[in-house]
């Protein structure tokens, strides 16, 4: 079962170390004492926490009833385009997301920088990667 360090834990859940000992610290994340003596997070304990941390933090806004699961809520950072076709861009926390989108959906949703928006993505061609 992998483990892993406060840092590396603190980078998964985006994160500072400092909040990451607090949480262990309070009770909320599992951490035990690896081998050289230092604090370690098992993987599925550090999975556990990152599913419950997360439940909610992107919810279908109102009466929407949808399908998508994977949804970011941020900021859009850029607008770019012409009168058919626009690239919209949004930060939701470390994610950034590029959606190509028709001008008239621009100007419908008021998509502009700065304004708060949420991604959804429902797709079959997912990657994954390990390193």
């Amino acid at each position: 079962m992998p483990s892993y360090s406060i840092g590396q834990a603190a980078e998964l859940l985006a994160v500072s170390p400092e909040t990451v000992r607090r949480w262990a610290d309070g009770g909320h994340l599992a951490m035990d004492r690896g081998g050289s003596g230092n604090r370690v997070i098992d993987g599925v304990s550090l999975a556990g926490f990152a599913t419950e941390r997360a439940a909610g933090l992107h919810p279908v806004p109102g009466e929407v009833l949808t399908s998508v699961r994977n949804s970011f809520a941020g900021i859009v950072t850029s607008v770019k385009g012409d009168d058919i076709v626009a690239q919209v861009e949004i930060q939701s926390g470390p994610h950034r997301l590029v959606s190509l989108i028709s001008r008239e959906s621009v100007d419908e949703l008021g998509l502009e920088i700065g304004i708060m928006a949420t991604a959804r993505v429902k797709s079959t061609n997912v990657h994954i990667d390990r390193p």
